[in-house]
């Protein structure tokens, strides 16, 4: 059988799944192997600026460095225990949340107001898996990403949207000075072009056509970061994708 004849190294962070978008890339450029490489989200900026073609990535971005377009911003959940008080209710406020413990682990990719960036807190949680560990002891709640909640969901935890907490946005991303008809091609395929549009294209499309390689699956529907709410939900309908939280008392922070 034979090899293809390039490689495209897609990088993508937890919670942002590319089946579809690979199925599609197999189909339009066979000579060309979809690589697809998971990191986590603090090392995406380093892994795209290194040795990738693209990156699905969350924001924020360095715009001095990277190009990039929104794909879509995501429903934000409350991660407490099956039988805690705030299950009680379908959605929540960040006020609701504000006499609890809001476990922040160190790779927490939401921005809340008064972060401070400097701020390693050695009592916080080191991962998310960690900080998942610690809700079932009452230690206190977790606020992440649905398509994120749902890579660790547990039988003994639940989940309820926070309707003004703050968001996580998904973009493709590529270097400044890494732009090519590859990366054109890509646009085109999470934005939904046909395999004939010649709309953002400088050069004619490839006409070479066979097989590539997977990506490997993840949770949710194909070309989505989860189902449901947690790609076209609430966010994707009444958000600006700006991490904006909301005007209740924000919970208290704390690690562990």
């Amino acid at each position: 059988m034979a090899l293809p004849a390039a490689v495209f190294r897609l990088v993508i962070v937890p919670g942002v799944t590319v089946s579809k978008w690979g199925r599609v890339w197999s189909e339009r450029l066979p000579e060309t192997e979809l690589q697809v490489v998971t990191v986590e989200a603090a090392q995406a900026r380093t892994a795209l600026a290194a040795d990738a073609d693209a990156g699905l990535v969350r924001l924020p971005l360095d715009r001095d460095v990277f190009d990039a377009i929104p794909l879509y911003t995501e429903t934000t959940v409350a991660v407490v225990p099956r039988d805690h008080l705030l299950t009680a209710a379908d959605e929540l406020t960040v006020a609701d949340l504000a006499d609890e413990t809001l476990l922040r682990p160190l790779d927490d990719v939401l921005s809340w107001p008064g972060d401070d960036e400097s701020d390693g807190g050695s009592d916080r949680p080191a991962t998310t898996a960690d900080a998942i560990a610690l809700i079932p002891a009452g230690v206190g709640i977790l606020v992440l990403p649905q398509s994120i909640a749902r890579l660790h969901q547990r039988r003994d935890l639940t989940s309820r949207v926070v309707t003004d907490a703050p968001v996580s946005t998904v973009e493709l991303a590529w270097r400044k000075d890494g732009y090519t008809d590859l990366v054109e091609e890509m646009i085109g395929i999470v934005r939904g072009r046909t395999a004939h549009s010649t709309r953002g294209r400088t050069t004619p499309p490839p006409t070479a056509t066979a097989r590539t390689s997977q990506p490997k699956p993840a949770s949710g529907r194909a070309g989505r970061s989860g189902t449901g709410r947690g790609a076209t939900g609430r966010a994707g309908t009444g958000r600006d994708g700006t991490g904006r939280s909301g005007t209740g008392k924000p919970p208290r922070k704390r690690g562990r």
